[in-house]
C-alpha cells in the first residue's frame, strides 16, 4: 500500500501539448537542421531523398541525423521550461 503511494507521489506532473510546445519543438529542429547543414562534411552521402531540394540537399542517414538530434534537444528543451515554468 505505502509503495503505490510512494509511486503516485514521485511522478512529476507532464506537461501537455499545445501549439507552444510544437513551436519550441518545430524551432529546435530547425536549429538542428540549421547545425547539420553546416557541421555535416558530407551531407549527402546514402541514400538520396525522394525530393533533395525539400530536404536541403541532405541525404537519408543526414536527415535522420539532423532530426533526431533536433527531437533530443526539442524535448530537452521543452522539459526545461516546463521545469522552469515557462511553458
Amino acid at each position: 500500500m505505502y509503495s503505490t503511494l510512494l509511486l503516485a507521489t514521485s511522478v512529476p506532473a507532464t506537461l501537455e501539448w499545445s501549439p507552444t510546445v510544437a513551436g519550441v519543438m518545430i524551432a529546435c529542429n530547425i536549429l538542428a537542421i540549421a547545425f547539420g547543414k553546416f557541421t555535416i562534411k558530407y551531407p549527402s552521402v546514402g541514400p538520396a531523398m525522394p525530393s533533395a531540394n525539400l530536404f536541403g540537399g541532405f541525404g537519408l542517414p543526414a536527415v535522420l541525423a539532423t532530426m533526431s538530434f533536433g527531437h533530443v534537444l526539442g524535448a530537452a528543451v521543452i522539459l526545461g521550461l516546463a521545469n522552469v515554468g515557462a511553458l
